[in-house]
This record gives structure tokens, C-alpha cells and sequence, in this order.
């Protein structure tokens, strides 16, 4: 019983900790102002912002909500074992009380973790890239892996997935592949996933099956509407438009529906081929150049790494943050953290939990 009643003061410390950091009458302010946003005339004519808007709301009540019904708990469970402790008829039920404990442990590290995502954007969707680095064939094939992977782990958070770019390996993969990642906390998740990802295997392209080391590039940056603070002019932008290589159907690759656009003082080129129409294609390639303009612009404004995916390098040795190894043995290692998984199949299968939320608490 006082293991019990340590974890509960520790589980209450906790919780008195979150709300010194969350503040709960500015989380209600900024509740009131929103809810005054989604009652202004005309607030649903500008449909993206408006989901937003809506989605930040929803995500602050939510916390609110949690916050309250975790105080409730955790008081309720204290009254609970101090009867324990002075009733010895109670003792039987000792053990459904380490289980309710148990049960709101969990509860409380999970709103920890949404406590972390504070930075400005992590509330924001997010959209990813990934480029084959040195390995030839064998990397074309591991951006395809790590396009499964986060595409799972996608999934598995109830959050939508959509291509915004994509260019095909001549044979099997990918050399580059950019989606927009939609849902609660995107980027606040997936932002430490940017860097260089290892892998190393028996090759299924080399007839002697042989061991290879390939690498992969991973880029995460906010998505940012176009209404945002990058605002970029059309005199900024030279525009072209051409017919799509990829898939689609008739209309994509017959029409000239694919979009490139060059930012013409930074040189920052960027396209989209994956919708039916121009006008989507057009509306994805700004929101991709809008992001990486921000990038550029925070990499600017510090000497430090940038947070958003670090200092540019090559996808190569020396430079991975993760190694993924299936041959001799399995293994999957973050090189920041040194979190370790001995089942890799389930880490591409979108099971890496354990390695962001690790990564996401060290840096809070």
C-alpha cells in the first residue's frame, strides 16, 4: 500500500507540473477566442482556415476536457487508498485499485506528451519528403519502405495521407516522394523523423544476395496555408505546367495538368503531378514551396542547427539517425536517443511510437 500511495503523489506531482506548464486560464482564453472566430460572419468562406480553426478548437477543448477529468481521477484514487490503509477489509481490493492507477498512468502520460508538442506549429499538419541517398536500385526501394512506414504510422493515428509529388525509380521505388500529412499534432509527432535513415540487408537486387547499406533523406516541415506569413507574390514565381509522367489515369498524363514552380530569388523549384486537375496540382506545389521557404527562412534567422530537420547533409555515412538492420541480425537503433527495437518488421510497419515519443520527451 505504500508503493500505491508513492506512485500516486508522484502521479499528482506530475499532473500539478502540467498545469504550472499548460495554465489553464490562458488554455480557456484562447478557447473563448477561437469559439469567438468560428461566429464571425463569413468565417467558413475561406474553408481551409476555417478547418483549422475548427481542428484547433476541438484539440484545445479536448486537452481541457482531459486535464479536468484527470485531476477528478487522480483525487478520487487518493481518497480511495487512504480507506485502504485504514480498513483491512478493503485489502482484497488493493489490486482493481493498481489497475485504476495503472489505467490513469497512462491517461497522464499521454496529456505529458501533448503538453511537449508546444512549438508554433506543431499543431499543424505536416508534410514529408523523402530522397534516395547513395545505394543506387537498393535506395529507390527504401524510400518506398519509408513511404509504407509513415504512411502506417499515419494510419494508426487516424490521420489522412495525401501525395503531393512523387518521382518514380526506373525500376522499382522512388527517388524523392512528398505527402501531406493531415491531423492532430503532424508535425509536432513527425518533426524529429527528419534525417538520414540507414538501412542495411541482404539485397533482393543483387543475384549473390549480398549485404548493402543504402540511406534515404527525410525532410518534415509545417504545412503552412497559403494565408499564412510566407506570403509569396505571382510576380515571385515563374510557373509552368506540363504533362504528368506518372500515375493518374487519362487525364493526368494527357493533359497538362502537372505544375512546376521556381521561386525565382531563392531558386527553390518545386512540383506536383499527382491530382486530376491543375488548380490542385498548383494549390499542393504553393503549399509545398511555402514550407520550404519557411525553412529557409528559419535556418536563416539562427546560427544553431535548424529545428526543423537540422543542418543539410548528405544522406550517407557518418550522418544517419537511425539505422534500420534486417541482416545479420535486427535491429532498429535511434542514434539520438539510443532507443532499440529487435523487431523491425513492425517498426516499417509503422510501430515507432516508442522511438518519437522518446525523442519528443528528451526535447521538451
Amino acid at each position: 500500500m505504500d508503493n500505491l500511495k508513492e506512485l500516486l503523489t508522484e502521479m499528482k506531482d506530475r499532473l500539478e507540473a502540467i498545469e504550472l506548464k499548460l495554465d489553464k486560464d490562458s488554455l480557456q482564453k484562447e478557447i473563448r477566442e477561437l469559439e469567438a472566430k468560428t461566429m464571425k460572419e463569413g468565417f467558413w468562406d475561406d474553408s481551409e482556415l476555417a478547418q483549422k480553426v475548427m481542428r484547433d478548437l476541438t484539440g484545445l477543448q479536448n486537452l481541457l476536457v482531459s486535464l479536468e477529468a484527470l485531476e477528478k481521477d487522480i483525487d478520487d484514487l487518493v481518497i480511495l487508498q487512504d480507506l485502504f490503509a485504514h480498513d483491512d477489509q478493503l485489502d482484497s481490493d488493493e489490486d482493481q485499485l493498481h489497475e485504476e492507477v495503472e489505467k490513469i498512468k497512462v491517461k497522464l502520460e499521454e496529456l505529458e506528451l501533448n503538453i511537449f508538442m508546444n512549438g508554433k506549429y506543431d499543431r499543424n499538419d505536416a508534410i514529408i519528403s523523402i530522397h534516395a541517398g547513395q545505394g543506387g536500385t537498393e535506395a529507390l526501394d527504401w524510400v518506398a519502405m519509408l513511404f509504407r512506414m509513415y504512411m502506417r504510422f499515419g494510419e494508426r493515428k487516424s490521420w489522412s495521407m495525401e501525395i503531393l509529388d512523387e518521382s518514380v525509380g526506373d525500376s522499382v521505388g522512388y527517388k524523392s516522394i512528398a505527402m501531406l500529412v493531415k491531423g492532430d499534432h503532424a508535425y509536432g509527432y513527425l518533426k524529429h523523423e527528419a534525417g538520414t535513415h540507414r538501412l542495411v540487408r541482404q539485397s533482393p537486387f543483387n543475384a549473390d544476395s549480398l549485404r548493402q547499406t543504402t540511406f534515404a533523406l527525410v525532410e518534415v516541415m509545417p504545412y503552412l496555408p497559403e494565408n499564412s506569413e510566407i506570403n509569396i507574390g505571382k510576380d515571385e514565381v515563374e510557373f509552368e505546367a506540363f504533362r504528368s509522367g506518372g500515375h493518374g489515369g487519362q487525364n493526368v498524363n494527357k493533359v497538362s495538368t502537372a505544375v512546376r514552380i521556381k521561386h525565382v530569388a531563392s531558386g527553390i523549384t518545386v512540383t506536383c503531378q499527382t491530382h486530376r486537375t491543375q488548380e490542385q496540382n498548383r494549390k499542393a506545389a504553393m503549399a509545398l514551396l511555402s514550407a520550404k521557404l519557411w525553412e529557409k527562412q528559419m535556418q536563416e534567422q539562427s546560427d544553431l542547427e535548424s529545428k526543423i530537420k537540422g543542418k543539410y547533409q548528405p544522406a550517407a555515412w557518418g550522418t544517419q539517425i537511425r539505422s534500420y538492420v534486417l541482416h545479420p541480425y535486427k535491429m532498429v537503433k535511434d542514434l539520438r536517443t539510443e532507443v532499440e527495437s529487435n523487431q523491425p518488421d513492425n517498426v516499417l510497419d509503422g510501430d515507432l511510437d516508442m522511438f518519437i515519443e522518446t525523442e519528443i520527451r528528451k526535447l521538451a
